[in-house]
C-alpha cells in the first residue's frame, strides 16, 4: 500500500505491476486490502500519465481474472461501479492505446462475472450523459446477455431487457445500436422458444406491443422481420 500511495508515478506504476503478480499467483494475499486496492486503480486511471493509466486499466483486468463475483460482493461493490466507470471512460476516449487496454478490460469482466449481478450494475451506464460511454456500456450490456441462457434471461426479466434494448435502439451512437440489434435477436428467440414456429410472429408482436410504446413495438417487429 505504501507503494500504491507513493506521489511518485514511477513507484505506483511499479506496485501496480506487483497487484498483478498478487492476483494472478498469490490471490488471497490481496483479499484484506482489495478495496483499497481498487480506489487507488481509479485514482491512477484518472492520471494523465498514459503509462500508469494503461498500467491500473491492466490491473484492473487481472483483478476481475482473480476474483470475478467477488468484485461485485458489497464489500468493493462502491468501488467496483467506480473502477467500471473509469473502464467506459476510457474505452471512449481517443488515446488508441488506452482505449484498446479499456475495452479488452471491459470483455474481461463481462467473462469473469456473472451475468445477472454485472448488469444490474452495467445497466445504469446505458442512460450516461456521455453518448460515448453508453455505447460502450450498450457493448457490455450485450455481451452480458449473449452470455444468459434463457432461464438467466427469465430471471432477470425480459421486459426489462427488451426496454432496455429498445431505448438503446435510439441512441445516437452506432455502436450501440448496434448492441440493441444483437440483444435484441438473442430476447426474440427467448420470448418465442417455446411456441409453434407459425406462431411465433405474432407472439412476438404481442410482447412487444405490451411491453413498449407503439412505435418501438413496431421497430421490434421490423428488426426481428428483417433477419
Amino acid at each position: 500500500m505504501e507503494g500504491l500511495e507513493s506521489k511518485d508515478w514511477l513507484k505506483v506504476c511499479e506496485s501496480l505491476n506487483d497487484v498483478r503478480r498478487f492476483a494472478l499467483y498469490h490471490s488471497a494475499f490481496l483479499l484484506p486490502i482489495l478495496e483499497k486496492v481498487m480506489m487507488v486503480l481509479v485514482k491512477s486511471m484518472k492520471n494523465p500519465r498514459s503509462a500508469l493509466c494503461k498500467t491500473a486499466i491492466m490491473a484492473a483486468a487481472d483483478l476481475f481474472k482473480s476474483y470475478g463475483d467477488k468484485l461485485l460482493e458489497s464489500a468493493t461493490s462502491d468501488a467496483v461501479d467506480q473502477v467500471m466507470l473509469q473502464l467506459l471512460l476510457k474505452a471512449s476516449q481517443d488515446k488508441k492505446f488506452v482505449c484498446e487496454e479499456a475495452e479488452r478490460t471491459l470483455k474481461t469482466m463481462v467473462v469473469s462475472t456473472a451475468s445477472i449481478p454485472l448488469l444490474q450494475k452495467v445497466k445504469v451506464y446505458a442512460k450516461h450523459g456521455n453518448m460515448r460511454v453508453r455505447a460502450k456500456a450498450a457493448v457490455s450490456i450485450a455481451q452480458c446477455v449473449s452470455k444468459m441462457d434463457v432461464g438467466e434471461m427469465k430471471e432477470y426479466g425480459l421486459v426489462l431487457l427488451v426496454q432496455m434494448s429498445a431505448e438503446l435502439l435510439k441512441d445516437r451512437l452506432p455502436e450501440a445500436r448496434e448492441a440493441a440489434r444483437g440483444m435484441v435477436l438473442l430476447i426474440h428467440k427467448a420470448v418465442v422458444e417455446e411456441e409453434e414456429e407459425e406462431k411465433q410472429q405474432e407472439m412476438w408482436q404481442s410482447f412487444c406491443q405490451s411491453n413498449l410504446s407503439a412505435i418501438d413495438a413496431l421497430a421490434m417487429a421490423k428488426l426481428v422481420a428483417s433477419q
